[in-house]
């Protein structure tokens, strides 16, 4: 019941032994995620211990996936470091990389997604300035919050961090097969189509939760891929309603030029497509109930 994500999923942490990356490496452990080791070349060879549980440093991405079998790693690394962190992880061909940290200049997003794609794209980026993803009851990658919700048939993909956890605490009583945070930069990695195509074609996911933001034209995009491809219901937000034009809001992607990028256009091009879009996350979990209710 997941994408991307799940149980057996064995997960390394590159900059786990920066006082960000402990932290959460213990939230993680404590959610049941399979951590098998961090990346740190000062600290290579040392182990961490998390209340008992004993991880070890290596010194490189690959290093530490020919030791454990590592297929996940997720990036807290400081922003002036990522993109050499986040290619290191690309050219070890890991299937998943997940980052975390905020604050990356554009163009080093644009560097190691263009690295990616030379490389066939065999480095799923989830990212940058992303909360992560969570598989309830079987992984957590990233900041989530483990605890707000449980495993169910609701699939969530959302640009927004805090929007996810309030979605995910809304509708904690049906519960979640995945919820992905793509981040809210200019550039991303994976983005709500990708995420809808893989909830699509994923058996244990009954009705897709879609919550973007003002700035760009990603959920146009979305709606677009949603009338031709997605045979699920889907319930969607748009987040800036209020948001004065030509003022960036909270992501550095959510800025609003004239009407492109605005909520309002999001919002008719989604309904456009048959999503029933909320005025509220409140309402738009309404929905999702009222659908799976039938």
């Amino acid at each position: 019941m997941s994408i991307w994500l799940n149980k057996d999923s064995k997960v390394i942490v590159q900059g786990m032994t920066g006082a960000t990356g402990m932290k959460h490496t213990k939230l993680m452990l404590g959610d049941g995620t399979n951590v098998v080791g961090g990346v740190n070349p000062r600290k290579a060879g040392q182990t961490v211990d998390f209340d008992g549980t004993e991880v070890p440093v290596f010194g490189t991405v690959k290093e530490a996936m020919e030791k454990t079998g590592a297929d996940v790693t997720v990036v807290f690394v400081p922003e002036k470091f990522t993109k050499d962190a986040v290619i290191e992880a690309i050219d070890a061909e890991i299937p998943l990389a997940v980052v975390i940290t905020e604050g990356i200049a554009v163009h080093d997003t644009a560097a190691f997604w263009a690295y990616a794609g030379k490389k066939d794209n065999k480095t799923r980026i989830i990212g940058p300035n992303c909360p992560g993803i969570i598989t309830p009851g079987g992984s957590n990658v990233g900041i989530i919050p483990g605890d707000i919700t449980k495993p169910g048939r609701i699939g969530l993909v959302s640009k927004s961090g805090t929007l996810t956890y309030q979605m995910m605490y809304e509708l904690r009583d049906i519960g979640f097969s995945t919820a992905v945070g793509i981040g809210g930069d200019p550039i991303i990695g994976t983005t709500h189509i990708d995420a809808l195509a893989a909830f699509q074609d994923d058996p244990d996911t009954d009705l897709i939760v879609m919550i973007g933001e003002i700035g760009g034209d990603a959920e146009e995009r979305a709606a677009a891929f949603i009338k031709e491809n997605v045979t699920k219901p889907v319930v969607g937000y748009v987040a800036g309603f209020t948001a004065p034009e030509g003022k960036t809001m909270g992501h550095a992607g959510a800025i609003v030029s004239g009407s492109s990028g605005t909520a309002q256009a999001k919002k008719e091009a989604l309904e456009a497509a048959g999503v029933k879009v909320g005025k509220t996350p409140t309402e738009t979990a309404k929905l999702a109930r009222e659908i799976l209710a039938g």
